[in-house]
């Protein structure tokens, strides 16, 4: 093996080995379990797999817990990189001190074994390791003091880094320590999988639970891309010739905080906080109404660190760091779509601006065969299941001020125009239930625009919703406060969990979305509404096909429009049925 990556199923860990693989490097990684995981996700990455071997192991036995063939297998390593530590607030002191301070001490005397040791690189953090000669064993009054200073994660990192530094010089090891700030999402795609932290506060901004900032104007919490983290780490052995450095990952450019925070709201389209609480004050309050981990207040400095030594390094492998404004919107994108860590989007996307409305696109952006447009209270996961039907690439956005987009200023017609202007395809427009009004609308003013129509369940030609649901009044409080099963059971029948559903019910619960969304279904159910959609329906300039389900028939006249149903559906076909939609919208 050429190179060893210990803790490689996080996410440093694992962006890392993907570096190291892409270097056309052997690489071990050292893990507890995942491999699977780890192996599908470097597969699913573009990297070979087959370079890659998994190797058993556990940081807080001494000697790894390697058995006696796999540390044989490991002893020509050349560079071992430590990215292993538990990264969680609310630890216990044992509990972080096992890991980060016995488990990085295993492996410096693990890797002292290796005889043709090149490199030790430790993953440390960027609020330690500022003392230039540190003394280890800490004084025992001294220890105490600051773990209840720091809390015990951030303790155990700045423990964890005097002892390998001391016990480096000690034992001869060439030693290399890499302090990265926070690390946030590849800078390209925003891929993370990791939700606490920064991420947490970006989740209460995005849900409306951020009313103020802690700390000051110039508080400063740097970032640095996953991606950028792994280029930068994995050239250290070759770009940085002499052991005993210290260098700091960050990026110095990044916006303090109040203005990072700006900068993602517009981004989201949701209201930034406009107050700032002194750190003092925010320590005082319950973390129920701060809604702050109280470990993450230590973060929160107006201190700046030199980044000197990485950027030489960066400099002698020829590397640039990614501009970090555009990588804090990809991030973002990516934790909105992943809804924070509660289920991965099988469709990633991003925010743009249309017509005047911050809105949520996924898939193909300038070339799609179908553009599905959802009903009412769903958001574009609802097409999840079909997206794996179609032969062809589609559009999928959230409509405007529903799901993950933003308020409107424009009608839905204006919006959906410009949205497709930069297509340079003629579309297959599919919508369902409520979006149908915007797509008859947009067909009727721009066929050369559109292939064809393709309308599921198409409410105007349908029984119309409970009296209740068409007053905003009532329906406003159903939609925010129902749970995920009693939703699921009136939209499907069934509570049996559902992610489209749960996606749906998340965002109902963001401020504003229930409140426009019941007011959309009052109007979707005024008379004069249902007789212009009909109206548009008998004079469509462009095809139109009709699919419904069986247990919603339609009680409308269609005239001359073709009708496929679906056995044993219902209203939320595209969400049941969805192999039975995707063939009717090319029939033979």
């Amino acid at each position: 093996m050429d190179a060893v990556v210990i803790g490689a199923t996080g996410l440093l860990g694992r962006w890392l080995v993907l570096e190291l693989l892409e270097q056309n490097r052997a690489v071990a990684a050292i893990v507890r379990g995942r491999e699977t995981e780890l192996r599908d996700w470097v597969r699913a990455h573009g990297a070979d797999p087959t370079r890659l071997t998994m190797v058993r192991g556990e940081i807080t036995e001494p000697g790894l817990g390697l058995t006696a063939a796999d540390d044989e297998t490991l002893g020509d390593v050349r560079d071992v990189f430590n990215t292993a530590a538990v990264y969680r607030f609310g630890l216990d002191r044992e509990t972080a001190r096992k890991a980060n301070v016995d488990g990085a001490l295993h492996v410096l005397d693990w890797a002292a074994t290796r005889p043709r040791l090149r490199r030790l690189i430790h993953v440390s953090g960027y609020r330690v390791g500022l003392d230039p000669a540190p003394a280890y064993p800490i004084p025992a009054a001294e220890l105490d003091a600051l773990y209840r200073a720091r809390g015990a994660y951030d303790a155990s990192k700045t423990e964890a880094d005097a002892a390998v530094r001391v016990a480096a010089a000690r034992q001869g090891v060439p030693l290399t320590v890499v302090n990265p700030s926070t690390v946030i999402g590849h800078s390209g795609t925003g891929e993370a999988g990791q939700y606490i932290g920064l991420a947490e506060l970006v989740q209460n901004l995005w849900a409306g639970r951020l009313p103020a900032l802690a700390g000051t104007s110039r508080t400063f919490v740097p970032v640095v891309p996953v991606d950028y983290f792994a280029r930068l780490t994995a050239a250290i052995p070759e770009h940085d010739p002499k052991p005993g450095g210290l260098h700091w990952i960050l990026d110095d450019a990044t916006p303090d905080l109040p203005e990072l925070v700006r900068l993602l709201a517009e981004h989201l389209g949701v209201r930034a906080p406009r107050r700032l609480v002194p750190l003092p004050i925010v320590r005082r309050l319950p973390r129920a109404v701060s809604r702050v981990e109280p470990e993450t207040l230590t973060f929160l400095t107006e201190d700046r660190y030199d980044t000197g030594s990485a950027d030489k390094v960066a400099a002698a492998a020829g590397l640039t760091r990614p501009p970090v404004r555009a990588a804090l919107r990809h991030w973002a994108d990516r934790l909105v779509a992943d809804r924070f860590g509660a289920a991965e989007s099988p469709l990633p996307g991003g925010f743009h601006e249309v017509a005047g409305a911050r809105t949520y696109l996924a898939g193909e952006r300038t070339a799609p065969r179908y553009v599905l447009l959802h009903g009412l209270p769903l958001d574009g996961e609802a097409w999840a299941g079909m997206i794996g039907e179609l032969a062809a690439p589609a559009l999928v956005p959230d409509l405007p001020g529903l799901g993950r987009s933003g308020v409107p200023t424009a009608t839905e017609a204006e919006w959906l125009a410009e949205l497709l202007t930069p297509l340079q395809t003629r579309p297959v427009i599919v919508a369902h239930s409520a979006a149908a009004a915007p797509a008859l609308r947009f067909a009727a003013a721009h066929p050369d625009r559109v292939d064809r129509l393709i309308l599921v369940s198409p409410y105007f030609l349908q029984r119309p919703a409970p009296r209740f649901l068409r007053v905003p009044a009532l329906a406003t409080p159903l939609l925010s406060r129902s749970s995920p099963e009693r939703l699921t059971t009136a939209l499907l029948g069934a509570p049996s969990p559902h992610p489209a559903i749960e996606s749906a019910h998340a965002h109902l619960r963001r401020p504003g979305v229930a409140r426009r969304t019941a007011r959309r279904l009052a109007l979707a159910h005024r008379p004069a509404e249902r007789a212009s959609l009909r109206h548009l329906l008998a004079a469509a300039p462009v095809p139109v096909r009709l699919i419904v389900g069986e247990l919603d028939p339609l009680v409308g006249d269609t005239g001359d429009v073709p009708v496929s149903t679906v056995a044993g559906a219902g209203h939320h076909l595209l969400i049941t049925h969805p192999e039975a939609v995707a063939a009717g919208l090319d029939p033979a």
